[in-house]
């Protein structure tokens, strides 16, 4: 189970007039605002960034300079493996060590969309055990009923990170992972193909 909410893609126009430095082209720029603020790749422009996308990673620097932020709610076990990217990326997320004990645990709490029923069941026990510390903590701020509740906390536990990225870091997630056999990271892929420009920018696939 991951949710990706509040996306936005910044910088395209900057970083397209930057394309263009190399060879003085700038007059040769058709991109535009659309009356909803959008900024819209002309024919030109398009073309110059499919080219130079298809060229590889050293003459597509443009691609580094087009940011992208997300809000993502997503489990620890997806975390875990989404942490590997360390470059171009940056994440802020909800604190576990502050905030577990600020509100009750429910299942809504945790990623269990492929859980059989047997294990439903033990994520409601541990749901009530780690209730029970909770509110042990809560009233008595016991050390070890705090730890007890982020050791034994499941990999199922969600988290919300705000992530950003730039378009170049996206391909090699694209890449890596559009076949990978956890669902979260094929909903992942879904969002960047959902981007503006994905197909021909990230994707490489031609308009």
């Amino acid at each position: 189970m991951i949710q990706l909410e509040r996306s936005s893609v910044m910088n395209l126009e900057n970083a397209m007039r930057g394309a263009r430095n190399p060879l003085n082209s700038w007059a040769r720029s058709d991109s535009y605002y659309d009356e909803a603020g959008n900024y819209i790749l002309g024919e030109n422009d398009l073309g110059l960034a499919m080219r130079l996308r298809k060229a590889g990673s050293d003459h597509r620097k443009y691609m580094r300079q087009i940011f992208v932020s997300v809000d993502i709610t997503a489990p620890l076990y997806w975390w875990k493996e989404y942490d590997t990217y360390k470059v171009a990326t940056v994440a802020n997320s909800t604190s576990t060590m502050h905030k577990i004990h600020s509100k009750p645990f429910s299942r809504e709490d945790f990623s269990h969309d492929h859980m059989t029923e047997e294990a439903l069941a033990a994520l409601d026990r541990m749901i009530e055990v780690l209730e029970q510390l909770r509110l042990r903590f809560v009233e008595t701020k016991e050390k070890d009923a705090w730890y007890s509740m982020i050791q034994l906390l499941p990999e199922s536990y969600q988290q919300l990170r705000t992530c950003s990225f730039n378009y170049e870091t996206l391909v090699h997630i694209y890449f890596s992972r559009r076949d990978h056999k956890l669902a979260e990271w094929h909903t992942f892929c879904d969002w960047i193909t959902s981007l503006p420009y994905a197909k021909e920018l990230i994707l490489g696939e031609e308009a």
